[in-house]
């Protein structure tokens, strides 16, 4: 396998990366990113409509549970992630064997029909016990198929990437994320202004739901339209494909175990911080600091709206001076500023404004260079299998976990800034794994070696 190849070489021109400089070539790239940033966005506006509706969620299907219905609401979106490893040890082998785009219409297809599904749902006054049963399948559902779709979106997207600037479009793939978590935010604050808190309670909150089924349609129609990346089918062409499932994972725990190990460090305070600010502070403003339901969903939007803006930035950013230096800028800020931002926020809709915003702009160094990040960390014929397995059970663990812990330490505490510490614990891990993380900023991902990690080539397989 040649090293890195200019654009317009590599083992023939059908496996280029597209020309940047020439309208087809930019074309082709336009649609990869709407592609990839469309399923990861209706993958977030479920997370976003979840995270702030939890108050009706809990009203209709863990009614009279008192506080802890808000955990067991909190619980049930918790539960989506631990199934999620799963996903990754099913779509991500799969990924590298039939390719990226088969995947990614399969798993956005599922994602958005189980995001529907739950609009449709009867509440616990309709069918008692069986109304959050169902409600947990399809959560567990959208966790299965999450398994492959981000850890495959950041695939498709990276590799489609020039080597350059890949932190430049890879950013957008997150600018898909706070989009489809904006939308969520949006649309619930909408219906609960046009419709009132009682109608909201009583059937408005299926509406947001409901929005997602269009959403998948059109992702999976822009993903169809595309073919593989040029990474993936130059590796097809030369054979060098896993031979099956089994070897794929045989390979990736026996040769790639440090970058594993250091993508699951990064993806800790990546995942706390993430879901600690977008899902969870909904639940805190309104519960711990008591305010308004619309005044904070106002402010979410708001936030996310900014952050939304200024993710390119950030991206372009790391081409020029690397990931390393911007992941030690965002774990190093939010460390210092985590509690006297959370102190800020107990002060009112602006100051919460303020410390949201700070907080956001922190996190955003990291957000906007995982597709550019985490990808390069493994070969292409491990690719899709290393990062979505070592996502997804650092998410798990991590991510979909912290709003509920974040509950529990306060609930179990008294203290209302323990998000704060969970999320200072979880930057002295990150800045662990990003002293032993090589720097990716400009490699190419058209060969079978990590940059900066030459020994755990396999032995046998041409470099």
């Amino acid at each position: 396998m040649s090293e890195a190849q200019p654009h317009g070489a590599g083992s023939g021109a059908g496996f280029a990366t597209p020309d940047e400089t020439s309208p087809a070539g930019k074309k082709v790239l336009h649609r990869a990113i709407a592609a990839s940033a469309m399923g990861n966005a209706t993958e977030w506006f479920d997370y976003g409509v979840y995270a702030v509706a939890a108050t009706y969620i809990t009203a209709n299907f863990f009614p009279g549970e008192g506080a802890m219905g808000t955990v067991w609401t909190l619980a049930t979106f918790a539960l989506s992630f631990l199934v999620r490893p799963l996903g990754g040890l099913f779509w991500g082998p799969l990924g590298d064997r039939v390719g990226r785009k088969r995947v990614l219409a399969l798993t956005i297809i599922l994602m958005a029909g189980a995001t529907f599904s739950i609009g449709l749902l009867p509440t616990h006054a309709l069918a008692g016990w069986l109304a959050p049963a169902l409600l947990i399948l399809l959560r567990m559902i959208q966790g299965f198929s999450t398994g492959g779709e981000y850890g495959g979106a950041a695939t498709f997207m990276a590799e489609y990437a020039p080597d350059k600037k890949r932190g430049f479009y890879g950013s957008f793939l997150e600018f898909g994320t706070l989009g489809g978590f904006a939308l969520g935010s949006l649309i619930v604050l909408l219906t609960s202004i046009i419709l009132g808190d009682e109608a909201m309670t009583e059937w408005g909150w299926r509406l947001p739901f409901l929005i997602a089924g269009p959403l998948g349609i059109i992702g999976m129609y822009l993903r169809n339209r595309l073919e593989d990346t040029p990474v993936f089918r130059e590796l097809e062409a030369s054979g060098e494909l896993e031979p099956g499932a089994s070897s794929t994972l045989k390979d990736l725990f026996r040769y790639y175990w440090r970058p594993m190990l250091v993508v699951a460090g990064l993806v800790i305070p990546l995942n706390v911080v993430n879901y600690t600010l977008l899902s969870y502070m909904p639940t805190y403003l309104e519960g711990t600091v008591g305010m308004e339901a619309n005044t904070v969903l106002t402010l979410m939007f708001v936030g996310q709206l900014v952050m939304m803006l200024m993710i390119p930035l950030a991206g372009a950013r790391s081409d020029k001076i690397g990931r390393k230096p911007m992941w030690f800028i965002s774990l190093i800020g939010l460390f210092v500023m985590a509690v006297p931002m959370y102190m800020v926020m107990a002060n009112g809709f602006w100051w919460a404004m303020l410390g949201f915003a700070v907080l956001g702009l922190l996190y955003l160094p990291q957000l906007a260079t995982i597709s550019a990040t985490f990808p390069a960390m493994f070969p292409t014929q491990v690719r899709y299998a290393g990062f979505a397995i070592t996502y997804n059970v650092s998410t798990a663990l991590f991510g979909g976990t912290a709003p509920m812990v974040n509950e529990l330490l306060i609930n179990s505490t008294g203290n209302v800034l323990m998000p704060a510490f969970y999320m200072m614990g979880a930057c002295i891990v990150g800045l662990f794994a990003v002293w032993k993380m090589p720097e990716t900023a400009g490699a190419s991902l058209r060969n079978m070696k990590i940059p900066g990690i030459k020994k755990l080539h396999p032995p046998g397989r041409r470099s």
